[in-house]
């Protein structure tokens, strides 16, 4: 009913694709780590302050109604991935998924204590001993403090950072945030540090629809069977063609190196990460036998079949999936980018007071009340004139507010209609628009923003 699965012990490798496989895990990881301390006009730059409803990015102030644009850049994410993965199969996953990233971190951690491959197999089957349990502690030690540094440091983006570490310090950190280190490090923890591939192979859904986002166009991790078979051990000085043998010497380095243990051999597989490992410890083997590099390489597979070059290869990759989806990414990033940039820096709600549509006031004039919600979207104090036009004659009693850094103002405003223009208007309602424009000492800036609404004449 249920078979064990075998423990992996990825050998240590070093190469081209696992220094930039490093790099990343250095760029994400100082940017992780470093984003929360950073500070931007006295406050932290990068802040997610559920209590207050705001969202610190940089220079922008985000509130709950601009989750569109929280959406807009979930959709640009999607069609990053759809485009890179037509592209070049799952960049993402082997060099900057948080699932891969921590867990290079957690085996450099094990190999500095355990040993590499070998001894750690050896460690482990080893009887308990002094030796075995201080090994073993340091490990699990190192990998606790990366965790719960991993869940301050996340908490850190919700609750600022520096009151975050004094409260820390002081142990008088709240139940929820506390909760929550404890969540996020026990989650890096047991994800890096022990369902590591198990993450990647039944877990995680982008394994099962990356098939159809890739095509035999794409660039994947591929082994050149035709130059490799038939597979078999020989002498660096054989010469392979004579002992009727292809390139590769099957020492299953390949394999030994795979974080998710599989044979890339066996040609394309859903648990391949596409961290590029086995390329880079197969070219130190084709370095130390005398052959070319590239029996395992980055190719596509009409490449391998057809023995393509790069640059055939390059021509296959403009095709119309791909051409598609960069279209959308370029449009959808510019839609984006523009959003951002035209913002306004504050908004308006109308809504009509709903407990007396209308009133008459002294000399017959007619008063329909409103109120106003301003919200000032911007990190210094301002100050908005309201204006209101659509009825002649039409008055408003309330008409410069001021909003604190953002923040909002809650206005109560007032039309008035004299007598002799509402006569003409007696039970209806008439259509009209305020007009709220952001003030720069005695002048009007150029940011207004207009909101409709109605207003009713009784009989």
């Amino acid at each position: 009913m249920y078979q064990k699965q075998p423990d992996i012990y990825p050998r240590a490798v070093k190469g081209w694709f696992a220094t930039w496989r490093w790099t990343f895990v250095w760029l994400t990881q100082l940017l992780f780590y470093g984003m929360p301390w950073l500070q931007w006009d006295g406050r932290q730059a990068l802040l997610f302050d559920l209590e207050a409803q705001r969202f610190y990015i940089l220079g922008l102030v985000l509130y709950p109604q601009d989750l569109i644009l929280l959406a807009a850049l979930l959709v640009l994410s999607a069609l990053a991935l759809f485009f890179f993965t037509a592209v070049a199969g799952r960049l993402w996953c082997g060099y900057t998924c948080p699932q891969t990233v921590y867990t290079e971190i957690f085996m450099w951690v094990e190999r500095k204590f355990e040993g590499d491959r070998i001894a750690r197999m050896r460690l482990d089957q080893a009887p308990w001993s002094a030796a075995k349990l201080a090994r073993k502690g340091a490990t699990q030690l190192s990998w606790v403090a990366i965790g719960l540094f991993t869940g301050f440091s996340f908490v850190g983006y919700f609750t600022p950072i520096r009151e975050l570490s004094q409260a820390v310090l002081g142990l008088t950190v709240t139940p929820w945030n506390s909760f929550w280190i404890l969540f996020y490090g026990a989650a890096t923890y047991g994800n890096a540090g022990y369902l590591r591939e198990q993450m990647c192979k039944y877990m995680c859904p982008y394994a099962r629809f990356q098939s159809a986002l890739i095509d035999k166009d794409s660039l994947v991790i591929t082994y050149d069977r035709a130059r490799g078979e038939p597979r078999g051990s020989r002498s660096r000085k054989a010469s392979p063609a004579a002992q009727g043998l292809g390139d590769c010497i099957d020492c299953t380095l390949c394999v030994q190196v795979c974080p998710t243990g599989i044979d890339i051999r066996d040609g394309l597989q859903n648990e391949c990460i596409g961290c590029a490992a086995c390329i880079d410890v197969c070219n130190d083997v084709m370095d130390k036998m005398g052959y070319a590099k590239g029996l395992i390489r980055y190719s596509t597979e009409n490449g391998v079949v057809n023995g393509w070059s790069k640059l055939q290869m390059f021509k296959r990759a403009l095709r119309p999936r791909v051409l598609i989806y960069g279209g959308l990414l370029s449009a959808a990033s510019v839609a984006f980018a523009a959003s951002v940039a035209l913002r306004s820096p504050f908004q308006v709600d109308v809504v009509k007071d709903r407990g007396a549509l209308a009133r008459v006031v002294e000399d017959g004039a007619i008063e329909n009340v409103y109120r106003l919600q301003i919200m000032n979207r911007t990190e210094q104090p301002q100050t908005y004139r309201i204006d209101a036009q659509g009825v002649p004659g039409l008055e408003v009693r309330t008409e410069v507010v001021k909003t604190p850094p953002a923040g909002i103002s809650s206005v109560v405003v007032s039309l008035r209609l004299p007598y002799s223009a509402a006569q003409a208007l007696l039970g209806q309602s008439a259509p009209v628009q305020f007009e709220v424009s952001l003030l720069d000492g005695t002048r009007a800036a150029a940011a207004v923003q207009r909101e409709k609404s109605t207003f009713f004449v009784p009989r």
